[in-house]
């Protein structure tokens, strides 16, 4: 944005200048109009005067006259073309400034794109995340109640001691696994004597 900022503000100062150059081209080439018609009255009058032997000392002045006024316009056309060479500079650095503000504006198009792309993603990460933690935390309660059912079945069975503090899953295994063993003997038996 600093740098969009700064663009436009070279962009009005260079279009400033191009408004400036043109019009003092017009008041340049306004000059020159005028000099020429001044370069063609003064040679009508010099004409005029050319064929009376009176007015020869007017005659050499027109002449002096004519050769300022030809220097004059020989230094406003060079004027001229100093200022049309500026005014095409003027033109060229425009369309560059112009260019490189679009080129931004397009950066940043794409930029506030990325972001929003992203904002996106990163609500679509927060609901999944929302969604686990929902499903872990049920699984986790289901899990509680198994193996709460799974403790209450193991240790409320006749001859089983009790548990006196918290117990882990390896020793809750080993409990259903000897309570499994013991039926699996007591079957055995129960075979055996028919």
């Amino acid at each position: 944005t600093g740098a969009m900022c700064s663009l436009q503000r070279q962009l009005e100062i260079q279009e400033s200048q191009l408004q400036r150059a043109k019009s003092e081209k017009e008041r340049l080439q306004k000059e020159l109009r005028e000099r020429e018609n001044q370069l063609q009255a003064m040679s009508a009058k010099f004409c005029s005067l050319r064929e009376e032997r009176k007015h020869e000392e007017m005659m050499v002045t027109i002449e002096k006259e004519n050769c300022s006024l030809r220097q004059v316009v020989t230094e406003q056309e060079f004027k001229l073309a100093e200022k049309n060479k500026l005014i095409s500079d003027l033109q060229g650095t425009v369309s560059q400034l112009q260019a490189e503000a679009l080129t931004n504006r397009y950066n940043i198009y794409k930029q506030q794109r990325a972001q929003e792309e992203m904002q996106s993603q990163a609500e679509t990460l927060q609901h999944a995340e929302l969604q686990t933690r929902v499903a872990l935390e049920c699984i986790t309660s289901r899990f509680e109640r198994f193996r709460s059912k799974i403790i209450q079945a193991t240790f409320g069975t006749a001859g089983i001691k009790p548990p006196q503090a918290e117990l882990t899953d390896e020793e809750v295994l080993e409990a259903m696994q000897k309570i499994i063993n013991e039926r699996i003997e007591f079957h055995q038996i129960l075979k055996q004597k028919g």
